[in-house]
């Protein structure tokens, strides 16, 4: 069953699902602006992981930890890119 997280403020998701593709786009994924929480399945590829749309029940945590770090660390790095150069 897949779920899909909810951020702290929902009005931001529109927000940080722009930034996801921004962040994923200058790492030189292929990333479609009008749903970027596809740039997961190149990710995937990229790593050797086999991610299905229908269900990924068997996949490791370690797997998933790869997929979902890969995003959301390029992210944080970012974040944390343009906090320094604001102060």
């Amino acid at each position: 069953m897949a779920r899909k997280r909810r951020p702290v403020v929902p009005e931001a998701r529109e927000a940080l699902d722009q930034f996801k593709a921004e962040v994923m786009k200058k790492a030189g994924y292929k990333v479609d602006p009008s749903n970027p929480h596809a740039v997961k399945y190149e990710v995937a590829k990229d790593a050797g992981i086999p991610l299905k749309d229908d269900g990924n029940g068997t996949l490791t945590a370690k797997e998933a930890g790869i997929i979902g770090g890969e995003i959301g660390g390029r992210m944080v790095k970012e974040l944390i890119r343009r906090a320094k150069e604001n102060l």
